[in-house]
């Protein structure tokens, strides 16, 4: 059987060139000031809709989200990241699992705007509001705000110390480190604006409504000033440096089993 990686890997770094995309399009949008922010997600994939060829780019980052929402799902169940099973190995490789449902959730509101069905931020609050509806689905919602609290946690730790350099090829440019280190810290306050509000909704019977995807999570940092520019800054620094992954990240190498080779 062929190697997987002859065609994970292209695949993977198309997913990383789409997230840089994303998130320089939310923090340039974000310091601009455009109404499209107010907009969450949709915000952002409407604008790039209304972009010249902008059907073409839908379809790419469609294709690219979900790519690296499978690069992410691979890490949790293959652990091929070789992250390990102890109790911090599992705590990433869960982390790396909730971020393939993110980037799924992100390909399919792409997929939605490309077929006309239009916004992706209702069908979150839906999706949500399904699961409150459920028993126990406030809990449920709930640890996953939780989640997101850790995974807020450890993004910042991740930029302060620098250890996503670990898995960059060593020819990368060598600002690198320093606008990775604020990429990620960025992203920590706006996972944690994103896991408040699941816990809100969870724990606290704040509704569905309550609940913020990607691009309303930083739109909610719009009353504290310089914080709110702070984050759009490190938005677009994220962007960039998901741009340099697509090229130096180092992709592990995949038997035909699926597993990572040693």
């Amino acid at each position: 059987m062929a190697d997987l990686s002859a065609n994970l890997m292209p695949l993977v770094r198309i997913g990383f060139l789409s997230r840089a995309v994303l998130y320089i399009l939310l923090g340039l949008i974000a310091l601009t000031g455009a109404q499209s922010v107010a907009e969450g997600t949709d915000g952002i994939f409407r604008t790039i809709e209304t972009a010249p060829l902008g059907k073409v780019m839908l379809g790419i980052l469609a294709v690219g989200l979900a790519a690296y929402g499978l690069f992410r799902f691979a890490s949790l169940v293959f652990d091929i990241e070789r992250n390990g099973s102890d109790g911090k190995g599992w705590a990433k490789r869960v982390g790396h699992g909730s971020s393939a449902a993110g980037h799924f959730l992100l390909a399919w509101t792409a997929v939605s705007f490309l077929s006309g069905s239009g916004s992706g931020g209702d069908g979150t609050s839906a999706a949500t509001a399904g699961v409150l509806s459920a028993e126990f689905g406030g809990v449920a919602i709930g640890l996953i705000g939780l989640a997101f609290c850790a995974a807020a946690i450890a993004q910042a730790i991740k930029g302060f110390s620098g250890s996503f350099m670990q898995r960059i090829a060593h020819d990368a440019p060598r600002a690198t480190r320093a606008v990775g280190g604020v990429g990620y810290g960025a992203r920590a306050v706006v996972f944690l604006v994103i896991g408040w509000s699941l816990v809100e909704a969870g724990f606290l019977s704040r509704g569905a409504d309550n609940v913020k995807t990607l691009g309303e999570a930083v739109a909610a940092l719009a009353e504290t000033g310089w914080l709110f520019t702070l984050v759009a800054i490190g938005l677009v620094l994220f962007g960039l440096f998901s741009a340099v992954l697509a090229r130096w990240r180092i992709i592990p190498e995949l038997s035909a089993s699926g597993r990572a080779r040693a």
